[in-house]
């Protein structure tokens, strides 16, 4: 029997490939141990064990940014931690570890290397984090979602992504969107969409112009995201959501999106050949940008800074684009000439490729 142990969370962009990854480890080995690692605060102290995975409880302990009383304390509480992972491997008699960046995922790594166990990286972001540059450096078992993801030994192996993603018929499922979310199967549809907290550059440009879209013979899903502050304008063709647990619903539906341009969402559209604007967040160290790059450069998507993002920028380029069939038809076939609808399979060969002993010549 082989033992996993999982290590990412804090946000959903760490926690969904982790849980890909997983779901799909059991299915191919339904005795395999998955023990998942992860803090009491982060997305998945909910989620992993919604799924049915263990979940082993660490200290959150952040890289100090300024020196105070927490700095001072940090390499105490560091090393405690770290030694407290080391005792859980052994204990359970962990073979590999694959992390997925995060607060979590740096005391995995450096306990993995002082137990002398597997280490595998996956790297969702364009713009890699602290804690996968350093596990990078201990494995030659890299994954990465994006080409170019400046990383030792990377392997573009794409997103893990989930079941309902990877086997979407966008269109045998469109009747079951339109119907569920209320929607013409006459008229085209825009998603738009700014993650689970919302995009506020997004939802109101979008509430602003909805009228403009709509008169332009196109409908609207918005979700909005729970820090939402627009209202419900009552339109005709315009559905607006706080949040939406049928995603894969909400990709069959959708002609055109509009989005954030996290790697999970750049990932899932571009698999799914949907064209897209990306309108990173301006905030961060703007990985989202990088995000969005190769499907921009290919073609299957426009980047929109969110201060340029404004209801005049829609009506004077979106509205255009969207009237457009043969461009739309372009831009669709472009992104799906980057996307990528098989990293979760992807990653498990490379996890494979770092339990001990099964490591591949030049893998």
């Amino acid at each position: 029997m082989t033992a996993y142990l999982l290590a990412g969370g804090g946000t959903a962009g760490h926690v969904n490939p982790l849980l890909a990854v997983a779901d799909r480890l059991h299915e191919r080995d339904s005795d395999a141990e998955i023990l998942v690692l992860g803090t009491a605060e982060g997305l998945e102290s909910r989620l992993v064990p919604a799924r049915g995975y263990e979940l082993a409880v660490i200290a959150r302990v952040p890289f100090p940014r300024r020196p105070n009383r927490q700095a001072a304390a940090f390499p105490r509480r560091f090393r405690r931690t770290v030694a407290d992972v080391a005792d859980l491997i052994e204990n359970r008699g962990i073979d590999v570890v694959v992390g997925f960046g995060g607060y979590v995922s740096t005391p995995a790594y450096i306990a993995a290397r002082r137990r002398h166990v597997g280490i595998a990286v996956h790297e969702a972001n364009a713009r890699p984090g602290l804690a996968n540059r350093l596990g990078a450096r201990y494995t030659r078992h890299v994954g990465v979602a994006f080409a170019g993801t400046p990383l030792p030994n990377a392997r573009v192996v794409g997103m893990p992504l989930r079941r309902e993603i990877e086997q979407l018929d966008r269109v045998a499922s469109r009747p079951e969107a339109l119907a569920l979310f209320g929607l013409d199967e006459d008229r085209p549809v825009l998603l738009v969409t700014g993650g689970s907290l919302g995009a506020r550059r997004i939802n109101a440009t979008i509430r602003a112009a909805a009228g403009d879209i709509i008169r332009a013979g196109w409908q609207v899903l918005h979700i909005t995201g729970d820090a939402a502050e627009i209202d419900d304008p009552g339109l005709d063709g315009y559905r607006i959501l706080a949040y939406c647990d049928r995603m894969d619903l909400a990709l069959s539906a959708a002609d055109f999106a509009v989005s954030r341009a996290g790697s999970a969402t750049v990932s899932e559209l571009s698999a799914l050949g949907i064209p897209a604007v990306y309108v990173p967040y301006p905030v961060g160290n703007g990985e989202q940008r990088f995000n969005a790059a190769g499907v921009v450069r290919a073609g299957g998507g426009i980047l929109v800074e969110d201060a340029a993002f404004v209801p005049d920028w829609v009506r004077s380029d979106l509205l255009p684009l969207l009237g457009d069939a043969p461009a739309r038809a372009r831009m669709a076939s472009a992104a799906a000439s980057v996307g990528m609808l098989d990293g979760t399979d992807r990653m498990l060969e490379l996890v494979a490729d770092a339990l001990p002993g099964n490591a591949r010549p030049g893998a």
